[in-house]
C-alpha cells in the first residue's frame, strides 16, 4: 500500500515529514501567534479586570498584585505572539503562553462550581453557559505542546540562529 501511495502521489512518507518541518510547526506558529497578539492587544487597549478576578488566580500568581499580572500577561501575549509567528524564542514563549492558558483556565474559563464530571465536561466549549469555557485555552495547550517539544520549524529566526551556530 506504501509503494501505491508513493506512485500515485509521487511522494514518500518522509517528504511528508520533512513539509511538516516547514509548513506544520509555521503554521501552528501563526495561528496562535495571531490569536495570543490580538488577546494582548485587547488587555493593551482596555481596562484591567484582573484585581476583579486575583482570588481566583492559582498560587503563586495570586501574590502577584493584579496591575504586576495585567502588564505581564498583556507584554507577554503581544511579545510572544510576535516571537511565535516570525520563530524567535519559541521554546521560551510557549512555555511562558502555556503557563498564562493554564492560569487564565484555572481563573477565567474555569466552571466556578461542578458536582459531576459530566457538568465538568459542559464547559468544553467556546460560550459561558454557566459551566465555563475552556475549550479554545485546552485546544491552545495541546498546540503548544509541539512548538515546546519540537521547536520552531525550518521557517523560522530560532532555525537561522541554530544553523549559523552549530
Amino acid at each position: 500500500m506504501k509503494n501505491t501511495l508513493t506512485r500515485y502521489l509521487g511522494f514518500t512518507f518522509s517528504h511528508l515529514d520533512l513539509l511538516g518541518l516547514w509548513l506544520g510547526l509555521l503554521s501552528l506558529r501563526l495561528l496562535l501567534g495571531w490569536d495570543f497578539y490580538e488577546s494582548g492587544l485587547e488587555k493593551f487597549h482596555g481596562t484591567n479586570w484582573f484585581t476583579d478576578i486575583q482570588d481566583r488566580f492559582p498560587f503563586p500568581f495570586n501574590l502577584v498584585p493584579p496591575e504586576i499580572s495585567w502588564q505581564m500577561a498583556t507584554w507577554f501575549e503581544l511579545l510572544g505572539g510576535i516571537a511565535l509567528v516570525i520563530g524567535l524564542g519559541t521554546r521560551f514563549f510557549s512555555v511562558s503562553l502555556l503557563i498564562l492558558t493554564i492560569v487564565a483556565i484555572a481563573s477565567v474559563h474555569w466552571p466556578e462550581a461542578w458536582s459531576s464530571y459530566s457538568e465538568l465536561l459542559q464547559g468544553y466549549g467556546f460560550t459561558d453557559n454557566g459551566f465555563g469555557n475552556f475549550k479554545l485555552p485546552v485546544l491552545f495547550i495541546g498546540m503548544l505542546l509541539p512548538l515546546m517539544l519540537m521547536g520552531p520549524g525550518k521557517l523560522s529566526i530560532d532555525h537561522l540562529i541554530r544553523r549559523k551556530f552549530h
